[in-house]
């Protein structure tokens, strides 16, 4: 659906008429330009746009179809950029991704908008309150939305740290409830942030390089100044989530090596604890076999003119100290 649309002269607003008066007035006075926003256009709204605006079908082909790669194109004295919006959702600590594409050409700018991140009513209404920076024409309300895109990227990056030190914190802090489930999530979540911040990067380097006349007009660099800090921006979070993702995954190796080392420790308690209870075992074993001879058992002496048998006594002073021993041996060794 069709948003907002409206006219731009000397960095004020006006209302938006008919778009084919519109924009042949623009040009004619070579003056101001027509800024569109659509939020989720079905095919038959973008159509009626383009009709008017005859945008390049390669354009409007990525239009339609959506969910592109950040990137810059020119084609025909227009320009598209397409730019991934991200969106951290505190209950779930997950990374929403949405679309916003800018087309720029003669006169006039259009944003589409996929998905619920990254709202432009708010660009739009700062722009409006900045005109000077508006005069600048439509280079003003790309640069306006690459810097609230990359902004918000520095807002998740801050989000993703907090998770990821929370989950340092209880990996390496001893925590019993770790779950390598949620180290591969946040894993997965700075991926997804490294497919929408690094083709951006290298698309930037390229508008740098190559300036298309939808961008500079008239070899008026000095407006490439503002998209430089746009990309000072993109490139300390990519640097930011580059580290992330390395990080994770020594978090992860370092959780697995915890659990080799935690059940190598359960396998040795249980190996001490089950040599201790053979002793007693193959004692008993022998005494059990119901030989008809067994000397140790008939030895007995007198005690107030009684037999006392001491041999069954004997045997189990003997399994106690060596059951003892051995306790004692593997508590020495940090078995037990």
């Amino acid at each position: 659906m069709i948003i907002d649309q409206a006219i731009y002269r000397d960095g004020r607003r006006q209302v938006c008429g008919d778009l084919s008066d519109e924009l042949a007035s623009l040009r004619d006075e070579d003056d101001g330009f027509l800024w569109i926003g659509l939020k989720d256009p079905t095919d038959a709204e973008f159509a009626l746009v383009n009709d008017e605006l005859r945008l390049h079908p390669l354009a409007v082909e990525d239009a339609v179809r959506g969910n592109q790669r950040p990137k810059i194109e020119h084609y025909d004295g227009s320009l598209l950029v397409v730019l991934k919006t991200l969106r951290y959702i505190e209950e779930t600590s997950d990374v929403e991704t949405g679309e916003v594409m800018v087309f720029l050409g003669d006169r006039f700018v259009v944003t589409v908008r996929r998905g619920d991140g990254n709202p432009l009513a708010d660009v739009r209404r700062r722009l409006e309150q900045e005109s000077e920076h508006l005069q600048l024409g439509p280079a003003a309300v790309l640069h306006a939305v690459m810097d609230s895109v990359v902004d918000n990227y520095t807002h998740v990056d801050e989000e993703i740290l907090v998770d990821l030190e929370e989950i340092e914190r209880q990996v390496f802090g001893g925590a019993r409830d770790v779950d390598a489930t949620a180290i591969y999530r946040l894993k997965r979540e700075v991926l997804e942030i490294k497919r929408a911040t690094g083709p951006l990067a290298s698309a930037m380097e390229r508008l740098f390089f190559h300036p298309q006349k939808a961008i500079v007009e008239n070899d008026d660099r000095e407006t490439l100044k503002f998209f430089r800090d746009v990309q000072d921006h993109l490139l300390r979070t990519n640097d930011h989530v580059e580290s992330y993702d390395r990080l994770l995954t020594d978090i992860l190796n370092a959780y697995l090596a915890q659990i080799s080392v935690q059940q190598n420790d359960d396998m040795r308690k249980i190996s001490a604890w089950v040599a201790i209870a053979a002793v007693p075992t193959m004692v008993a074993g022998v005494y059990g076999m119901n030989f008809q001879y067994i000397p140790e058992l008939e030895a007995s002496v007198h005690v107030d003119g009684r037999e006392f048998y001491y041999g069954y006594f004997v045997v189990l002073a003997v399994m106690v100290t060596v059951c003892v021993g051995l306790y004692r041996a593997f508590k020495r060794s940090h078995w037990l």
